[in-house]
Parts: C-alpha cells; sequence; structure tokens
C-alpha cells in the first residue's frame, strides 16, 4: 500500500453530470489536473516558473475508471511522486470517494521544460528537496 503524501478535497459539481447521472469521464481529468497543480505550487515549481520561465509540462496522463462518481459528493484527489529521474518525474493520483472508496487512479509523466530554449532540462534541486520533504524519501 503505498501512502498518498498530499490530499486535495473538492466538491463534485452539478454540471459535470452526464445523462446517466454520472459524474462525466472528462471531469475525472480535470480533478487530477487540480491535484497536479497543486502539488507544483506546494513544491514551489509553479512560483519558479514566473521568474525563471523553467518549469513543468505534461507528458503523458492516463486514468482508469474504477467506479463511477455520483452528484452530490465530495472527493479527495490524493497524490504522491512516484519516480524522479533527470529531467522528468510521475505523480500517481487516486480519486477517492467520501465514504473511502478510490473513483479511479491516475498516473503522470511531467518534464522540466526550459521554454526560454524550448527543451528539457534537469530537475533543480530545490525542487528535488521539496518533493523529498512531502514524500519523507529520496528520489
Amino acid at each position: 500500500m503505498h501512502h498518498f503524501s498530499v490530499k486535495l478535497p473538492l466538491r463534485l459539481d452539478w454540471s459535470e453530470m452526464d445523462l446517466f447521472g454520472h459524474i462525466n469521464n472528462v471531469s475525472y481529468f480535470k480533478y487530477i489536473q487540480a491535484s497536479r497543480v497543486n502539488y507544483w505550487e506546494l513544491t514551489g515549481l509553479a512560483a519558479t516558473f514566473e521568474h525563471t520561465k523553467v518549469g513543468p509540462i505534461l507528458l503523458s496522463t492516463g486514468c482508469q475508471f474504477i467506479r463511477p462518481l455520483h452528484y452530490p459528493g465530495d472527493i479527495t484527489v490524493e497524490v504522491r511522486m512516484e519516480f524522479m529521474r533527470n529531467t522528468s518525474f510521475g505523480l500517481h493520483h487516486r480519486i477517492v470517494t467520501a465514504d473511502g472508496i478510490v473513483a479511479a487512479e491516475a498516473h503522470d509523466v511531467i518534464v522540466n521544460f526550459d521554454f526560454n530554449k524550448n527543451e528539457k532540462t534537469p530537475i533543480s534541486d530545490t525542487f528535488r528537496n521539496a518533493a523529498e520533504l512531502i514524500e519523507g524519501k529520496k528520489f
């Protein structure tokens, strides 16, 4: 069992329901995006980008839909750092219902990108240290 270090509570919105009364699968990706951006903010990646134009770019994301979500309801999107390489890292997200049921799991691969040079660039020690502090382990 993995430990998910960062949790983001979200409220399901009526407008996200599909014809069948389920939350539309596109909305799951919005929740995952909110979780991803929250992680970037907590680790300082978002702030660093403002000054340097070096920051994260999403290479891939994939979601396994396990259970439907229904309005009304509250969810928590949990996230943990899955891996960290020289220029990229992976995030593992779980969407969990208020009663503790895992509704979906998703995996992101994110590249550290220098938008000045238009190329990938090594992950900074600052970000690595911030992630290690949040995760309670070395990468």
